[in-house]
């Protein structure tokens, strides 16, 4: 949880769209009919139970919505939909994130639902069920579960069609990048001989972690554990835009979230390949902090929950799992969690820098409620004019390799920069 900014998606800015070719999609009739024997078959069973937070007027309107897919008049039922999203569009985009109550991002959810469906049925060509796949990532990113987190299953099936091969192949201009032609500019790797490092582990006890390093929070990585995982042997650029490629994801833009041109932006794994992987971006883009496996379950089936995180308090499904995906260079700014957290480095490697929680003062959080979690110190570059006591703190430092992971104890201040095109998954846990 670098800051509190990063959650915040309701004022994602959308980014344009890769144009695709408008070609019949086969099987338009086979895709109709899973969809619709996904969704309850009456208008009852499609209702939502919805609290006071939400208008009489909104409520109504759901519901005949509701009534006109099952109806079976998809027309009327799409500019219902879309009446739906755009006045739960602007309660979503109304004061803080936190204070936005779930029962809009249901509403903003159900209304993604009709619209995808809706948009399937008629004329069903590839450009169609793209755009109502798009439709259920922004339900998905924006929205709150609904009917059995129906909007994922609907996903699984347009994502399906789209990669059953009868959509368009890339032209020359739009060849997939492949890892090979991944940008890779010189880097500067720091020199690890000058300090501390942090220890190391090799497939450690529960009871030895629990004592040594989670008891009196001490850093830790961990060998030998992860790197059995399928992610290992399976992620590359191929494979991860053969996965989530059509998907829609929030990319962050900029430097460092600290910095003022700092922004959040929509687009499809494809694009985000494209314009900061594969060639020379005009900003860094860093797909940062997002919960894709929620969003694509079949990424989900290539990673593990590490054994040692039974040793928390909360239950499995409390475990809040982030991808960090992006290009060499990407920065997170020194900065503490509230929770701990494993760092699972899948592709390529990332230099961190941690210090303890009792060098706080020393390393100058910023004033600010937003950002009081986050150091002003450029920790490669520190001003120790500005800041003098950064000098004095002591710290541990690592270069974590694909297979390790790097156990942060809860309010360990931490940096991060990546070294090469990286791809990291953290367990953030109680």
């Amino acid at each position: 949880m670098r800051c509190a900014s990063v959650y915040f998606l309701g004022r994602l800015v959308e980014g344009p769209m890769a144009e695709d070719t408008q070609e019949p999609l086969a099987g338009a009739g086979a895709l109709r009919e899973a969809l619709r024997a996904l969704l309850p078959p009456t208008k009852e069973e499609l209702a939502l139970e919805l609290g006071e937070n939400v208008e009489r007027s909104v409520v109504q309107l759901l519901q005949e919505a509701a009534e006109l897919f099952c109806g079976g008049r998809r027309s009327e039922c799409l500019q219902a939909s879309e009446a739906i999203l755009d006045y739960s569009w602007e309660r979503l985009n109304t004061g803080p994130w936190r204070d936005v109550h779930k029962d809009w991002r249901r509403v903003y959810a159900f209304g993604c639902l009709l619209k995808a469906v809706c948009l399937c049925e008629e004329p069903g060509d590839t450009t169609a069920v793209a755009a109502a796949l798009k439709v259920c990532d922004m339900g998905l990113l924006m929205g709150a579960a609904i009917l059995g987190d129906i909007l994922i299953k609907v996903s699984a099936i347009l994502q399906a069609h789209l990669r059953s091969g009868k959509r368009p192949g890339p032209g020359p201009a739009q060849e997939p990048p492949s890892m090979k032609k991944a940008r890779y500019d010189p880097v500067s790797v720091p020199d690890m001989t000058s300090e501390r490092t942090v220890p190391r582990l090799h497939c450690p006890s529960l009871e030895h972690f629990r004592k040594y390093f989670l008891v009196p929070g001490r850093p830790v990585i961990l060998e030998g554990v992860a790197d059995q995982w399928p992610c290992m042997k399976r992620w590359s650029l191929e494979y991860i835009q053969e996965i989530a490629g059509c998907r829609t994801v929030p990319v962050e833009v900029g430097s460092r979230y600290t910095d003022e041109e700092w922004s959040q932006t929509l687009m499809t794994v494809n694009e985000f390949i494209s314009r900061h992987i594969s060639s020379e971006p005009k900003d860094v883009g860093y797909l940062a902090q997002h919960q894709l496996f929620d969003q694509i379950p079949e990424l989900r089936q290539d990673i593990s929950i590490p054994d040692y995180c039974c040793l928390g308090d909360g239950a499995e499904e409390e475990i809040t799992i982030n991808a960090w995906f992006g290009p060499q260079g990407t920065v997170s700014p020194l900065h503490q969690d509230p929770q701990q957290n494993f760092l699972v480095q899948v592709m390529g490697r990332k230099y961190i820098r941690l210090y303890s929680p009792q060098e706080s003062e020393a390393l100058y959080p910023h004033e600010t409620h937003l950002l009081h979690n986050t150091s002003q110190v450029d920790v490669e570059n520190p001003d120790l004019d500005k800041f003098p006591r950064f000098a004095e703190a002591p710290s541990l430092s690592c270069i974590l390799s694909p297979g390790e992971i790097l156990f942060i104890p809860l309010q360990y201040w931490h940096y991060v920069r990546a070294l090469d095109l990286s791809f990291s998954v953290s367990f953030w846990w109680s």
